[in-house]
């Protein structure tokens, strides 16, 4: 076989029957041709990759070399007004293991074991657990742990075990757990906001990732910045309208409020009525949003904004307005305070009295009497004036899940009865949130002036509009005085040392064909009288401990915070003795028992 193979090369280079060494001329022909061809297409082949058309070349240089560089995504921090931390990043890691990369290790099986064991403690995990989890299959991935702090990451990767890899991840921290719960809000596993103000400024808060392109070698060390070619943008942090301070207090208040009444819920919102600011904005019962094992979207909504009440006699103050403005009543005029009847149902009240002027029937809160006044007036008028306070539409806050609350619609083909205008006197037949009541009662405060609301810091308030005649609204703001200071109904919401204003709200709750037994009690106050700015509203929902009068579950709370709110704002006391002291409470008592015993003689 190698010798025939033999005498075939030589006949193929010496010619046939010929032994000797030689080549035919015709033969070296080709073979310099062929060999010029091939080096031809050789250079051919380098010009036209490296010099026609380079950018194939480079790219599969670059698809073994050039990567993209992205930025950590970042999220802003809330913060109150006084930049106390509402929220805020803490960065940690998720840790996972990819089993080939394990199991194809060099290590021997009992380092990897032991390594085992100090990666078992730092992710939380039973030794036995993980060791079972990584040596049920040679392949896939497994997540060993979602969330590591920041050392335990470091030690994890100092110990180079085998097939652990780590990625960064957005952990959201709430300093100050369930008092801002439902008001900040969550974030998902991603960083992304699902509730309250971190998913209403999500975009806000939630950085942009500047992209780049950089060079690694082999090992993965970077040796050249290739330039940016996507410019990220910054977190920002938010600054609320919130003081933390206030916050704390009207939330312990409100809480204590809900659970010695036993109550099924309550709310409570305070706004700044010279800048339009939410300083307080709290519910109970809340939840921890740094546990969301004990997560429940129920405790997670926002009543404040979320859920809507027939306000009950909160309303009275708002119906007397637009009855002034429609010169259907005056102050003088003396009403009617009876019971009578409307379309068979009886107009009663639980504070009996036969008649009175206006400011007494806001004092006493008479149902009757302004059941006659709301029947003095045109549906359309009563309508009107509620939408003037911001009743039936969302506030321009729109915070996540708002209620519009609800007014009932005259249409050409329907008509509100009598009864309808007549129960719409004292805060029926209409839905409003705690926030709408408290907006409405800041025009109060604002002396006829209503001001665009705002969750974020204000740092120059707005100008806003007058909805409210000046002096029948400082008339009206005496008569909510006479409610807390001169006697009337609501004397629990009383602050040493400063003159309140206000109005309580009962009302039946609202069932499916009817009301039921539970009352909402509520008590919207103004303080301080000599020179409004606060106005505040506070919501006990269905309390079963015996007591539901608004004056008496809600009017403590008010009186706790306001009182708070008041000291911290450094508001000069407008309630003192002749020598100079602040009054006290058994001061305004005997004060006020030595006038109705003049008046008396």
């Amino acid at each position: 076989m190698k010798f025939a193979l033999k005498q075939k090369i030589k006949k193929f280079f010496c010619g046939e029957g010929d032994m000797s060494i030689r080549i035919s001329p015709g033969r070296v022909y080709f073979l310099w041709a062929f060999f010029v061809f091939l080096i031809v297409c050789i250079c051919l082949r380098i010009y036209y990759l490296m010099i026609y058309n380079p950018e194939w070349l480079i790219s599969r240089g670059d698809d073994m070399i050039v990567r993209t560089q992205e930025d950590d995504i970042h999220r802003g921090r809330i913060l109150d007004r006084n930049g106390v931390e509402l929220a805020s990043s803490v960065p940690k890691h998720s840790v996972s293991l990819y089993r080939k990369s394990f199991h194809e290790s060099k290590k021997s099986r009992k380092e990897l074991d032991e390594q085992l064991k100090v990666l078992a403690t730092l992710v939380g995990m039973p030794y036995q657990t993980l060791r079972d989890r990584v040596y049920a299959s040679q392949r896939g991935e497994i997540l060993l742990a979602k969330e590591v702090e920041a050392f335990a990451a470091a030690q994890i990767k100092e110990m180079n075990i085998p097939g652990v890899s780590q990625s960064k991840i957005l952990h959201r921290y709430y300093p100050t757990a369930e008092v801002n719960a439902q008001l900040v809000g969550i974030t998902n596993i991603d960083g992304i906001g699902t509730e309250g103000i971190e998913k209403q400024f999500n975009d806000y808060l939630l950085s942009i990732p500047g992209k780049r392109r950089i060079k690694k070698d082999n090992k993965n060390n970077i040796i050249e910045f290739m330039g940016t070619y996507q410019e990220g943008k910054k977190a920002e942090d938010l600054y609320l309208s919130i003081d933390e301070r206030i916050q704390f207090k009207a939330y312990t208040a409100l809480k204590y409020a809900v659970e010695i009444n036993q109550a099924t819920s309550g709310s409570l919102v305070l706004i700044d009525a010279w800048t339009g600011e939410i300083l307080a904005m709290v519910n109970s019962p809340s939840y921890n949003p740094n546990n969301r094992d004990d997560y429940e979207s129920r405790r997670a909504r926002n009543r404040s904004v979320t859920d809507s009440y027939e306000p009950g006699s909160t309303t009275k103050p708002l119906i007397a307005m637009g009855a002034l403005a429609h010169n259907r009543i005056n102050w003088t005029r003396i009403i009617d305070c009876r019971p009578f009847m409307v379309n068979g149902k009886r107009i009663t009240d639980s504070h009996a009295m036969n008649s009175g002027n206006l400011s007494e029937v806001i004092k006493f809160s008479s149902n009757t009497a302004m059941a006659h006044v709301a029947l003095d007036m045109k549906a359309s008028e009563i309508i009107n004036t509620l939408r003037i306070f911001g009743y039936g539409s969302k506030t321009n806050l729109d915070l996540v899940g708002e209620s519009s609350g609800s007014l009932p619609k005259i249409t050409s083909r329907s008509r509100i009865s009598d009864l309808e205008r007549a129960t719409m006197g004292y805060g029926y037949r209409i839905r409003a949130t705690p926030l709408q009541i408290a907006q409405a009662y800041s025009i109060f405060a604002n002396r006829g002036i209503r001001k665009p609301l705002s969750i974020t810091k204000v740092d120059t308030p707005p100008a806003g509009t007058r909805v409210l005649n000046e002096k029948e609204t400082d008339r009206m703001l005496k008569a909510l005085e006479s409610v807390v200071e001169g006697g009337g109904t609501g004397s629990l919401a009383r602050i040493p040392g400063y003159r309140v204003g206000g109005k309580t709200g009962t009302a039946k709750v609202a069932e499916s064909g009817g009301y039921g037994k539970y009352y909402m009690g509520s008590f919207v106050g103004i303080a301080p009288m000599s020179n409004p700015r606060f106005a505040m509203a506070v919501i006990i929902n269905e309390p079963h401990a015996g007591k539901f009068y608004g004056g008496v579950v809600a009017g403590p709370v008010f009186s706790e915070v306001m009182q708070k709110t008041l000291e911290l704002y450094n508001i000069p006391p407008d309630d003192l003795n002749p020598d100079g002291s602040m009054k006290t409470i058994k001061d305004k008592d005997r004060e006020r028992y030595l006038k109705n015993k003049q008046a008396k003689n």
